[in-house]
């Protein structure tokens, strides 16, 4: 095993999500990216953004108290990254990306029609962290493209090409390499019937 080499504190836990996080009315939307997203509880469930205060899509989601986060593809790697770099304030994200906004069932703010799962999320408190605010969000509806959920009802995450954002990189994610308790799954027999 090699030595590892110790840096100044940082953010390096990687890979994680780059999301498409819509904010603002079917009429006047924004998109903005965010990486710093995740997970914090399963019932109710709640999920979280971190954006800097200096964005313009912060006031908009402050204000409204509602967002959605919608899942990236390796189609859409080039949107996330300029929705990313460019200003609502000064562009129309979903024109000059041609996305189109799909009406949400719970919020006000639009879906990103091409993305695979969109999340709808309403604020639950607001974390002021210093370089970031942290928007801790109940998740309203889980909306999911049709053409990804299998015969059984299921949604194949293994169809989308989602991606994830490492480094400063962005990159699709490989093959499915194991599953939920594989590691202590208990292994099936060939059990063959004597006649």
């Amino acid at each position: 095993m090699s030595e590892k080499v110790m840096w100044k504190p940082g953010t390096f836990i990687y890979p994680i999500p780059a999301v498409m996080v819509s904010c603002g009315t079917m009429e006047k939307a924004n998109i903005i990216t965010v990486a710093w997203t995740g997970i914090l509880n399963t019932n109710p469930a709640i999920v979280y953004i971190s954006v800097r205060p200096t964005r313009y899509s912060y006031n908009l989601i402050k204000e409204q108290g509602e967002f959605v986060i919608n899942l990236t593809t390796k189609d859409l790697v080039r949107a996330t990254d300029w929705c990313g770099v460019k200003t609502g304030a000064k562009v129309d994200k979903f024109k000059e990306m041609k996305l189109h906004k799909q009406k949400a069932n719970f919020v006000k703010c639009p879906m990103i029609k091409e993305s695979p799962v969109s999340v709808e999320c309403k604020v639950k408190e607001i974390k002021e962290l210093g370089s970031h605010h942290v928007f801790v969000a109940e998740v309203l509806a889980i909306n999911a493209a049709q053409k990804y959920i299998d015969e059984k009802g299921a949604f194949d995450i293994s169809k989308c090409d989602l991606i994830a954002y490492a480094n400063g990189g962005y990159y699709s994610l490989g093959k499915k390499v194991g599953k939920f308790g594989f590691s202590v799954a208990k292994k099936k027999k060939n059990i063959r019937k004597k006649h």
